[in-house]
């Protein structure tokens, strides 16, 4: 009985020595976060680590609002900018495994007006090309409504199109996934908005969604823009824009813009930390499966080879230098926003910032970089 009762002490000790190094550990690496907070400028900032296909780490840090001083809170959810494009393609895989399109099918069909480059017009565009940025269609016109690109409602709608070949070239291009979030819609029958939070975000139990009245006012971390001539931030109103009027007027298939299927979606860096695994795990988190295994192995594999980007998902070793990661990064407003995993060794990590003082290097956002990598060696070098 007291060797027993000497080895529960022992591993009560054990257990007590673990939690008081975790703690520090997190305290070492916020000290550390803080200091680049201050070095950029930093309005808020919230992360989220991903390891052993668990959440390791998650804290808030700086402002929700710099004017009130309000701090940021991990429940406090961002309009996360183009990471949003990686569940218009998830949504999109559900569909095609409902055997209602496929990858190859014309673009032309499932958006119900001509996508044809004007100079190649005998070239097919593809679902495929949509969704890889391979479509050889651009942003020069915008790409807020449709009409830009529909010949009927525009005469200049060929500016939508570059000088390559579909299929030939890469151009990051917003408008392809405003046209593919319209394409969910006219296939399932739902509205874009209620689509994802029906068959990915409710079924994950996550909170968050692209409809801002459907979503806690008080959630909302402010976004801002950091003005280098007064340098002075400046709060991005206009992010959480509600479109009540056009959604008044909705037109389905062919609104769906308003809803910005491209970048809209607005979650918090937990919940979109626990929806990454869902990626990180071949479409399925906790028993319950939102794309089959293939689909999620088609959205990681490169089609614009060169680039790495494959289906709203991207291939590198440039974020945490040297370490191969997919996922996503995202830039509006002034907020900037990073995701990215490894499906082999079950780590990722989320990383969203309301604001900084930080200008683009080489296409990517300094202070999330840096940042990044103080997580990584702090939580996840030993994986």
């Amino acid at each position: 009985m007291r060797k027993f009762c000497l080895r529960v002490l022992c591993l009560s000790l054990s257990l007590m020595m673990v939690k008081s190094d975790g703690a520090a550990q997190h305290a070492r690496v916020g000290r550390t976060i803080n200091e680049l907070m201050k070095k950029y400028d930093a309005v808020g900032l919230s992360v989220a680590v991903v390891k052993n296909n668990g959440i390791a780490y998650s804290h808030a840090f700086g402002y929700k609002n710099a004017e009130t001083k309000k701090k940021l809170r991990p429940k406090d959810i961002f309009r996360i900018a183009s990471i949003s494009k990686s569940f218009s393609a998830t949504a999109m895989m559900r569909l095609i495994e409902a055997g209602k399109i496929s990858l190859d099918d014309d673009f032309s069909d499932l958006i119900g007006f001509p996508i044809r480059n004007p100079k190649y017009p005998d070239k097919k565009i593809t679902l495929r090309m949509i969704l890889s940025h391979t479509s050889s269609i651009n942003d020069s016109e915008g790409y807020f409504n449709l009409d830009v690109i529909n010949p009927a409602t525009n005469p200049d709608y060929g500016k939508c199109y570059s000088d390559y070949a579909p299929g030939e070239g890469y151009r990051y291009c917003n408008l392809n996934f405003n046209m593919a979030g319209t394409v969910i819609e006219r296939l399932s029958g739902e509205r874009f908005d209620q689509y994802i939070s029906h068959h990915i975000l409710k079924p994950l139990d996550l909170y968050g969604g692209y409809c801002i009245d459907s979503l806690n006012a008080n959630l909302f971390a402010a976004i801002y823009e950091y003005d280098s001539a007064s340098k002075t931030f400046i709060e991005s109103v206009d992010a959480y824009n509600p479109r009540r009027e056009e959604i008044r007027n909705y037109r389905m298939g062919y609104s769906t813009p308003v809803f910005s299927p491209t970048g809209g979606m607005k979650i918090s860096a937990k919940d979109l930390a626990q929806y990454m695994q869902m990626h990180m795990n071949k479409g399925e988190l906790s028993g319950v499966r939102i794309i089959g295994k293939n689909s999620a192995e088609e959205m990681q594999t490169p089609v614009a080879v060169k680039e790495g980007y494959g289906l709203a998902l991207l291939s590198t070793d440039k974020f945490i230098d040297g370490k191969r990661l997919i996922g996503h990064t995202g830039s509006a407003y002034g907020l900037s926003s990073a995701m990215f995993f490894d499906p082999e060794k079950k780590y990722g990590m989320v990383l969203i910032t309301n604001g900084c003082n930080a200008p683009y290097i080489n296409g990517w956002n300094p202070f999330l970089k840096e940042v990044a990598d103080v997580l990584y060696r702090a939580y996840l070098t030993e994986q």
